[in-house]
């Protein structure tokens, strides 16, 4: 894995969007073996390379790069302003009923159990998730939903669908073993992406099918 070249799905003078594999970090962590990430891989390429926002380790999907600081700022301002639409595919436990809904729970880090997050209504942030039913599998007992996070808060869409009796299969961090043990990732992915370019302005689309 280490030092693997990046699959880039878009590359201008201003602009790299590149997909992360799910178990592969978006920027260096601490210590030597978690220095190989998709950040690193995107620079050992593209030397000016410089990361707008993050996915989680076990998540899978678009990442966007800005060249230069002030792409990198322009960027970072547009997710910032809520300009940027989002998409994720999850596969989560039990059967949605309603078609579509949001989650409305505010999010803060759980200090002893840190980085996991808690919903806390009283000391928490302000934390909305959009969901969209895609499908059921009556045999595996799970929903594909299409879920879009208004606000941008740590572990968001995994404690949020937790919140609501449906945790994502295959999570190490949320979902209960059972749960857990039935996929050998996450089976989470961030799909799609809308976003004004920082050059000119003009909204750019990108989907990258989910790999399950």
């Amino acid at each position: 894995m280490a030092g693997m070249s990046p699959e880039l799905v878009h590359v201008d003078d201003h602009l790299i969007v590149a997909l992360k594999p799910a178990g592969l970090l978006s920027v260096p962590g601490r210590g030597e073996d978690k220095q190989d990430c998709l950040s690193a891989r995107v620079q050992a390429v593209f030397a000016d390379a410089l990361v707008v926002h993050r996915l989680d380790m076990g998540t899978s999907g678009l990442l966007v790069f800005g060249r230069g600081k002030e792409a990198q700022r322009r960027l970072g301002d547009a997710f910032a302003e809520r300009q940027v639409d989002k998409r994720y595919v999850a596969v989560v436990d039990g059967r949605v009923g309603e078609p579509t809904g949001e989650i409305d729970l505010p999010l803060i880090v759980d200090w002893p159990n840190r980085p996991l997050q808690q919903v806390d209504k009283v000391n928490g942030k302000p934390s909305l998730t959009r969901w969209r039913v895609l499908g059921h599998d009556p045999a595996s007992d799970t929903t594909r939903v299409e879920l879009e996070p208004v606000t941008g808060r740590s572990h968001q869409l995994r404690v949020h669908l937790l919140a609501i009796g449906h945790p994502i299969v295959g999570d190490a961090l949320y979902a209960p073993p059972d749960v857990r043990a039935r996929a050998p990732r996450l089976l989470l992915h961030a799909q799609s992406l809308a976003l004004p370019h920082p050059a000119h302005g003009r909204v750019l689309s990108f989907v990258a099918p989910a790999p399950f």
